[in-house]
């Protein structure tokens, strides 16, 4: 069944489309949870780079989380002048618990995103079947070439023997362990398959010491992300130019937005002067008479139209055909 749509309606839905965007409002929330949000980065529509597009979300204002194809996990931690996320898996076994045996599926990133796995995660896989995993000491011959070493799952690694917080655990509890490297995410998924839990460390930089103790072990997913540069945005962020905006873009068209403080975008800068605003003040009450005006109007039109529906479908047991559907 064809539908055409009141104008009015088409005038609300195209208005709130326009208003209900954080670049449109000049909103764009900078941290969540006590970890901060910047540029590329965003929990807003419309905020930060289109390239990380409802990737993170904030429930609450108190915990953010990162979207995977494998699910949602929680950040613990990020940094921007070394661009990286650290993200926890709760299926992940660690000192802080009693062991138990895990058949979630692995963490995983979707490769067609700016995000990618650190190599300075290392995983670990307890209790494995060793008719099904290779399970030995990594010969030193790996260290060199390691792609020669990719089915072996090391039983001889040093995190086996040094989990951080509880060194010498695996010996108490009479659990075997092995450290593995994978490629691919179907890899990992191959290994969980035939090992009763796993975790992952990663490498945490400590600033104050000199190689190779300048790195310490810590639970967790590393997860490195890219910082898109453009001349735009250093442009919009540049005070020299006026107060400083927020690098944004607009969600219809993913266009560059600079997201400017008083409520206004630019396409340029938050310099004053009209040349470089596209979204005044004045606009934005223009746009507010315009859709109050509208959304009387058009709510009218919108009862009148589902009620001339409903006069004219009759919808037989509520199952819905393509004669009755109303969209």
């Amino acid at each position: 069944m064809e539908i055409h749509l009141h104008p009015h309606v088409l005038t609300i839905l195209v208005v709130v489309s326009m208003l209900g965007s954080p670049a449109a409002g000049g909103l764009c929330r900078d941290s969540c949870g006590g970890i901060p949000v910047r540029y590329p980065l965003s929990i807003d529509d419309g905020c930060g780079s289109p390239y990380y597009r409802n990737m993170l979300t904030c429930a609450d204002n108190a915990t953010l989380r990162l979207r995977t194809p494998s699910g949602t996990y929680p950040v613990v931690g990020a940094d921007y002048a070394d661009p990286h996320l650290v993200v926890t898996d709760p299926s992940m076994w660690t000192c802080e618990r009693p062991f138990t045996s895990v058949r979630a599926a692995p963490f995983s990133l979707d490769t067609s995103t700016r995000f990618s796995l650190s190599p300075r995660n290392d995983y670990l896989f307890f209790d494995c079947d060793e008719e099904r995993v290779i399970v030995a000491p990594r010969p030193a011959v790996c260290d060199r070439y390691p792609e020669r070493c990719d089915s072996a799952c090391d039983s001889a690694g040093y995190l086996c023997r040094n989990l951080p917080g509880c060194r010498g655990a695996l010996e108490e509890n009479n659990m075997s362990c092995c450290a593995y490297r994978p490629r691919a995410v179907e890899s990992l998924r191959l290994m969980l398959r035939h090992c009763e839990s796993y975790t992952s460390v990663y490498w945490r930089a400590v600033g104050d010491k000199f190689p190779p103790y300048d790195q310490v072990p810590a639970y967790g997913v590393r997860v490195d992300f890219e910082i898109p540069v453009t001349t735009r945005c250093l442009q919009c962020e540049d005070r020299r130019r006026g107060a400083g905006g927020t690098c944004g873009f607009d969600p219809a068209t993913r266009d560059f937005v600079c997201i400017c403080d008083d409520a206004r975008n630019s396409t340029t800068d938050c310099a004053d002067g009209p040349a470089s605003r596209y979204h005044s003040s004045a606009g934005v009450v223009a746009a507010s008479a315009v859709f109050s005006i509208s959304a009387a109007v058009g709510i009218t039109g919108l009862v009148w139209y589902i009620r001339k529906i409903k006069s004219t479908k009759v919808v037989t047991c509520g199952v819905q055909s393509n004669e009755n559907r109303f969209f």
